[in-house]
C-alpha cells in the first residue's frame, strides 16, 4: 500500500507530461466551398495585427503556415484566391497534486504527559504521519485558429483550431508552433484525412 501511495503521485505527473505533448485539433468549413479553386494565397495583415501574441510568435506561426501551404501546391500571390487570417488565445492553468497522507517523520520528541524519553513522551527520537505539502505546477494552454478567406466574396470558407500547451523554452518554441500549425492544417482540404 505505501508504495502505491508514493507511485501514485509520479503516475499522475508522468501522464501529465504525455498529455502535455499532444495538440488537440477541430476543423470547420463552408460545404458549399469548392476547395479545387483556391490555388494561391496572401496573408491578410489587418487580421493577423489583432493576433495577442509577440510579433515574433507571429513569424513563427507565418512561416510555418507558408510551409503547410507550399508544401500542398498553393503559391503566395499578390492577387490571391485565399486570405489567411489568425488569432489566438491563452489561458494559464494550475495544477495541485495533494498526496495527502505521508510517510510520518523523523524527529525528535519532547517531554510528555508519561514522562521519560522517547516519541510517546519524553525527548527522544519518534516516527509518526504527517501531511506532505502539496505540489503546484502552473502551465500555459493556449489555442490558435487559422482561417481561410475567400479573396473576392470576404467569406471565410475553412477555420482551424488547435489547442495545446505552450513551450516556455525558446529552442523548443519553434518547434512547438510548426507541430500545431502541421496538425491543424492536416485538416485542409477539408476530406483529406
Amino acid at each position: 500500500m505505501n508504495t502505491l501511495l508514493r507511485t501514485l503521485p509520479l503516475l499522475t505527473f508522468v501522464l501529465v507530461l504525455t498529455s502535455c505533448s499532444s495538440v488537440r485539433v477541430a476543423a470547420d468549413y463552408d460545404k458549399n466551398a469548392n476547395f479545387n479553386d483556391y490555388k494561391t494565397f496572401a496573408f491578410f495583415k489587418t487580421g493577423i495585427d489583432k493576433a495577442e501574441i509577440s510579433d515574433l510568435d507571429k513569424r513563427r506561426i507565418l512561416r510555418a503556415i507558408e510551409a503547410e501551404l507550399l508544401s500542398k501546391g498553393f503559391s503566395k500571390s499578390e492577387n490571391p484566391d485565399l486570405l489567411i487570417s489568425l488569432f489566438t488565445k491563452s489561458q494559464q492553468r494550475v495544477d495541485v497534486y495533494n498526496n495527502a497522507w505521508g510517510n510520518g517523520a523523523w524527529g525528535w520528541g519532547g517531554w510528555g504527559p508519561w514522562g521519560g524519553w522517547g516519541p510517546w513522551g519524553g525527548f527522544g527520537p519518534g516516527w509518526g504521519w504527517g501531511w506532505n505539502n502539496p505540489q503546484v505546477s502552473t502551465s500555459t494552454q493556449g489555442t490558435l485558429y487559422i482561417d481561410l478567406i475567400d479573396a473576392k466574396k470576404k467569406e471565410l470558407i475553412w477555420q482551424g483550431m488547435g489547442t495545446g500547451f505552450l513551450s516556455r523554452n525558446i529552442e523548443k518554441k519553434e518547434e512547438r508552433i510548426k507541430e500545431f500549425v502541421t496538425e491543424i492544417m492536416s485538416n485542409y482540404p477539408p476530406g483529406n484525412k
